[in-house]
Order: structure tokens, then C-alpha cells, then sequence
């Protein structure tokens, strides 16, 4: 790039913020509010190319030093986005809040822009150095931007394509900037959501870090993004006062001044429950409602873990190889029939298929036990004495599923671990692997994973050589697949090479041995603190109360119920108010619906179930042709008492 260049762009950068430009495409106002900075309070001269400005051996290494736990924390997910972006030319940079780089991961194809460019650890790529950029300009905005080519402030940096998010700390204050630089031609919104969400994971494992001494809330309105990166996070202490709420929280609850606030003035739950949830490490999320508006979200409790360090945190522990506590104690099919005939086809079935080359598909609603039930299979098979390995699709950015299941060699790319990744299918080797959410997983790896499962072998990222493979597949879903092969979301060579066999986990509801099992969940619960009984007035509330969150929420509410009773009693006095919302009164007596009187309401009812009946009772399908949300059917088939035939 020439000095006419340099003449050309810092022309337009000047004339453009002097309002005398005559540039065909409009400028941004926050590239033309960055621009302005530049010249009028940093006095830079857009036609010149400034030396690159770089810290000392000295001062870098202190500055590392200073921030290691978020430099230790960002390394891993630099190089899982890293992974993603590899061969497009990109370099994934790390500032600290003066906009030094602390840690770089690079693509050899871009390393000699790089070099011109001065991106490398220890440079300083603040908006007063180094004008208009990425890294730069996010420090000052304190958003995810993109900076693109000519939108630089200085020409030598016009080659950029610039992809920068920040980070803050638990109180608030912005701390790091995580950025996606190369040599794009148009504007990568793709590369930014990808920066954008590692940053979010970054963020959040800083938090769990930061505030390993206090108690941890962790919520959301939908139970399975509890560990997900929409998830709120808020941090108290023993007297339930606020330290710190990440972005989320504050989000969610649309309360800015959350820090400092009594835990009560926040959730309908006394601190004292909340404490005793924590403790009795209650890890099923538990159905709670925000004080200022009734809002219902469903909350995780965790006590003070001051050896936490800076281990890798339940953020993105739903791919590791793992088991979720509901799981880990799992008893063997038998162990799971109570008296419902649905449950006992389903086990009896499943032993037939044991020993045999068969995968399963296990479908259901959310919460229904599916995990319960892929644990219960493989500890009956053969296969009981090897790794059990569990995936959350859901629960994964969409970008990290591929290194996670696949694995990636040893020195694949630039920062990438010197021990390399095996990766979760090559993990579960002569055991069971379980997909759960395989509904989620992203159309292009579908292709990949069905070639596993045809050539019984697994190809790590970055490797030529295969790696034979010998598992038992287990996939769940709450989705329907018939529908996402309809819309092409989902492969239809996938699905027949999944469904060997298709399980249906019937709802609690609408078991028939609920009795049973909510009097063997409180024997499970109960069995740390030794017998605890509950009256037959509160049994009898809970087996006629809707259960939405299944046995998911039941697991929950009866951890709460033992830690609330008194002399080792449930009563129905001690059972939350929601159980009555349903069943029926206080008295816990069982309280039927009513059928619609007026003509209007007659008719609606009437429309629904003609527009089920017609699409075989598929939900979805129905709510799309009325134009209505799921939920909101959900809602009108609950108030008009329609229930699917059995």
C-alpha cells in the first residue's frame, strides 16, 4: 500500500467526520464517533502510519501475570474458535483492558498481515495507538462490533476484517477483549457470532471463578439452558446479599442495580432455602418466580467450592465425558418399572435389543428421564464396565460440537493442546455413547457423524488416519424429527440409521404408577438424612398436581420438601403454592376442569382438536398453521381440558 493510499483513505476519514464527504456508502455512526475520537481528542493524522506501539518482555509478563486466571480460562475456547475459523486467515487475539494482546493463536496463511500489522502479543491495540479497530473501538463501545477494511482509522489496517467482543469481570467492569482479525473481503457476521459466544463462555467461567467463595445462582425461564451460555448467574453470600450478576441475570430479571441487594428482593425464596438447596447440592433446576414481576424461571443452587481454581466449569461440562447426577445413580432397566405399562413395554423392548447392534432413539418431553433411562440400558448390557460418555447437542455452541465429538490431532493448529483431543466418540469405545438433543445437532455434521456410524471409525480434525470405533449409540429428543427431515433440518439417512428402535418416555402425568414413583423419588432423596414420611392429604396432591417439568421437577420439589419438613414429615402445608394451581384447592382435593360453557370458547375447542385429529396430534404442526406459539397451544389445550388419545 502506497502513500497515495494513505492520502486517499485519511481524505476520507477527514472529510467525512467534517461533514464535506462525498462518499457513496454511508458510514456507521459509531465508525464515524470512533473516527472523530481519533482525530479531535487523540490528535492522530489518518495519512501517516504510525510505528507499532509494544510493551516491554518486562511489562507484558507482568501484565500476564496480573490476569492469568483469564488468560488460563480464554486459552481453551481461543483455541476451540480458533478451530473453527482455521484456514479462512484469521488470528484469535486477547487484550487486556488497556488493549494490550496478552495471548494470540494464528493461522500460518495470515502470519505475514500479521507481522505488518503488528498482531502480536505485547502489542497495544488501543483506539489512541492505534485508531479506529476492532479491539480497540470495543474498549470504548464495550459491545460486540466488527471492524471492516476501510472502516479502520489509519490505511495500513484496511487489509483487517476485524471481529472483537468484550469481556467483563463478575462486578462489571470490562476487562478483556476477545478478536477474530483477517483478511476478509466482506464483513464476517458469521465469524462475529462465533467470537461473540466464546467471549459469553469466557465471561461466564471468569465468573464461577472470581466467585468460587459465595453461593451460586444459576437460572433461566427453560430448565435445559441452565448451563448454557444464556444462562443468568448471580452471586451471594451467607446474610443472601448480592456480590456480583453477570450480564444475563441482569438481562432476564431487567434489573441493572443488582449487586449489593438483598437475595430476597430478587426471587420469592427465602435465603435460608436457598442456602439449603445449595448445601443439599439440589442440582435439578427448581421452579422459582422473580419478586417484582411473578415471573417464573427455573433456578440451580451450588455452595461456596473455594478449590475450584480455575477448572473448566459446568458452562460447557454438558460435552465432557461425564455423567449428570440423575444419571450417575441410575439403576438397571429393572429398576426403573414402578407399574406403568408404557415404562414396562419400553424396558421390555430394550432387553430384548441388549446385546444387539441396534441404536436406540428415546423421545419424550423434556425432563421425562430419557438420560435415566440411555444409563439404565447400558448398565444392563454387557457394556456396564466401560465409559458411559453423555453429549448435550442443545447445550453446545454450535461451533464446539464438531471438536468435542470428533477430536482433533496433536498440533493441528497453532495453540492448539500438545496432547490433542480424542474427542467424545473415541472416548466412549466399548461403551455407550449417548446424544442427547441429536434434534439440535447443526445439518453439516449429521453428514459426519452418519459415516461413524456406517464405517464403525472417527477421523479426528486435522488427521488423516481413522481411529476404529466400537459403541452403543443412545439419542434422545423432545423434537420431532419426522417434521425437522420435512423442513430439512434434519437428514433423513441419519434418522433411519439412528432409529433401530424408538422409545417413547410417557410424561408424568400421564403414568400411571405416579404413587409409586413420587413415593420412591422421596425414598432416593431422603436416603442421606434416613427415612422421611409424607401424609397422604400432600401424596395425594402431588400425584393429581400437571407436572410440566416431569420427573425432573419432581426430583427438585422433593429435595426442597426434606429440606423444609419438620420431624422428618411432609405435610401438605409444606408443599409449594404451584402444586395447588392445578390439583385444586387448599384442601389438596383433586379439581376437575371444567369444559368450556360459552359458545365462543365451545368453538374454539372444537377448531383445536379438529386441527389436531387432522395432523395426527402434532403440535408443532398445528401451532404453525394457526400461527400461534407452542406454548400458547399448549396454554388453550390445558384450559379447554384436550388431551391426546392414549
Amino acid at each position: 500500500m502506497d502513500l497515495s493510499t494513505d492520502k486517499a483513505h485519511g481524505g476520507l476519514v477527514t472529510s467525512t467526520v467534517r461533514g464535506c464527504g462525498t462518499n457513496a456508502t454511508p458510514v456507521p455512526d459509531s465508525i464515524l464517533q470512533s473516527w472523530k475520537r481519533c482525530l479531535e481528542e487523540y490528535d492522530l493524522d489518518p495519512e501517516r502510519r504510525p510505528e507499532p506501539v509494544v510493551v516491554d518482555r518486562s511489562d507484558l509478563k507482568e501484565r500476564q501475570e496480573r490476569s492469568c486466571r483469564l488468560v488460563e480460562i480464554a486459552r481453551s475456547e481461543m483455541t476451540n474458535l480458533y478451530q473453527q475459523v482455521a484456514g479462512s486467515g484469521h488470528s484469535i487475539l486477547l487484550t487486556d483492558h488497556d488493549g494490550v494482546v496478552l495471548n494470540y493463536v494464528g493461522d500460518p496463511m495470515f502470519t505475514s498481515t500479521a507481522v505488518k500489522t503488528a498482531l502480536q502479543t505485547g502489542a497495544v491495540w488501543s483506539e489512541k495507538t492505534q485508531g479506529t479497530n476492532g479491539m480497540g473501538t470495543c474498549l470504548v463501545e464495550k459491545r460486540p462490533l466488527i471492524i471492516h477494511q476501510d472502516e479502520h482509522f489509519f490505511s495500513k489496517n484496511t487489509r483487517l476484517t476485524c471481529s472483537a467482543a468484550p469481556i467483563f469481570d463478575p462486578t462489571g467492569n470490562l476487562v478483556a477483549v476477545l478478536d477474530a482479525s483477517g483478511e476478509s473481503r466482506q464483513a464476517q457476521q458469521h465469524t462475529m457470532v462465533l467470537v461473540n459466544m466464546s467471549a459469553q463462555l469466557i465471561e461466564n467461567r471468569l465468573f464461577l471463578c472470581k466467585m468460587r467463595d459465595n453461593y451460586i445462582l444459576r437460572f433461566h425461564s427453560r430448565p435445559e439452558f441452565i448451563s448454557t451460555l444464556g444462562e443468568g448467574v448471580i452471586a451471594f453470600d451467607e446474610s443472601g446479599q448480592v456480590q456480583a450478576a453477570n450480564r444475563s441475570a441482569m438481562f432476564q430479571l431487567d434489573m441493572e442495580d443488582i449487586i449489593g441487594r438483598p437475595f430476597e428482593e430478587l426471587f420469592n425464596l427465602r435465603t435460608s432455602n436457598a442456602l439449603s438447596n445449595a448445601q443439599n447440592q439440589a442440582m435439578v433446576p427448581l421452579p422459582v418466580r422473580d419478586a417484582n414481576q411473578g415471573r417464573r424461571f427455573y433456578a440451580s443452587f451450588q455452595s461456596p467450592n473455594p478449590e475450584t481454581g480455575t477448572r473448566r466449569s459446568p458452562v460447557r461440562s454438558t460435552a465432557r465425558a461425564f455423567v449428570p447426577e440423575s444419571v450417575r445413580d441410575a439403576p438397571t432397566l429393572d429398576g426403573l418399572e414402578f407399574g406403568d405399562n408404557r415404562m414396562r413395554h419400553n424396558i421390555e423392548r430394550a432387553k430384548k435389543l441388549l446385546e444387539m447392534d441396534i441404536p436406540f432413539i428415546l423421545l419424550g418431553e423434556t425432563g421425562t428421564g430419557k438420560d435415566v433411562f440411555a444409563n439404565a440400558v447400558h448398565k444392563t448390557s454387557s457394556r456396564a464396565g466401560k465409559p458411559f460418555v453423555a453429549v448435550n447437542c442443545a447445550s453446545l455452541p454450535e461451533t464446539l460440537i464438531e471438536s468435542e465429538l470428533f477430536g482433533y490431532r496433536p498440533g493441528a493448529f497453532t495453540g492448539a493442546s500438545k496432547e490433542g483431543s480424542r474427542g467424545k466418540i473415541a472416548q466412549a469405545h466399548g461403551g455407550t455413547l449417548f446424544l442427547d438433543e441429536i434434534g439440535d445437532m447443526p445439518l453439516h455434521l449429521q453428514a459426519r457423524l452418519l459415516r461413524v456410524l456406517e464405517e464403525r471409525e472417527v477421523i479426528p480434525l486435522g488427521s488423516e488416519t481413522p481411529i476404529k470405533v466400537d459403541i452403543r449409540l443412545i439419542s434422545a429428543t423432545h423434537q420431532n424429527l419426522q417434521l425437522q427431515i420435512e423442513d430439512g433440518t434434519f437428514r433423513e439417512d441419519l434418522f433411519y440409521r439412528l432409529n433401530g428402535i424408538s422409545l417413547q418416555m410417557p410424561p408424568l402425568r400421564d403414568r400411571e404408577d405416579r404413587r409409586a414413583l413420587i413415593q420412591h423419588i422421596l425414598k432416593l432423596e431422603a436416603a442421606p438424612l434416613g427415612e422421611v414420611n409424607i401424609t397422604e392429604d400432600a401424596l395425594d396432591a402431588l400425584e393429581h398436581y400437571e407436572w410440566p417439568g416431569n420427573i425432573r421437577q419432581l426430583r427438585n420439589i422433593m429435595r426442597t420438601l426434606i429440606g423444609l419438613c419438620e420431624n422428618n414429615q411432609i405435610r401438605l402445608d409444606d408443599l409449594p403454592e404451584e402444586i395447588f394451581s392445578d390439583c385444586g384447592d387448599a384442601s389438596g382435593e383433586p379439581r376437575a376442569r371444567a369444559r368450556p360453557s360459552n359458545p365462543l370458547d365451545i368453538a374454539e375447542r372444537d377448531a383445536i382438536i379438529r386441527e389436531l385429529e387432522a395432523a395426527h396430534w402434532n403440535v408443532t404442526r398445528v401451532a404453525t398453521k394457526l400461527n400461534i406459539s407452542r406454548n400458547t397451544l399448549y396454554r388453550k389445550m390445558k384450559r379447554y381440558d384436550v388431551k391426546p388419545p392414549r
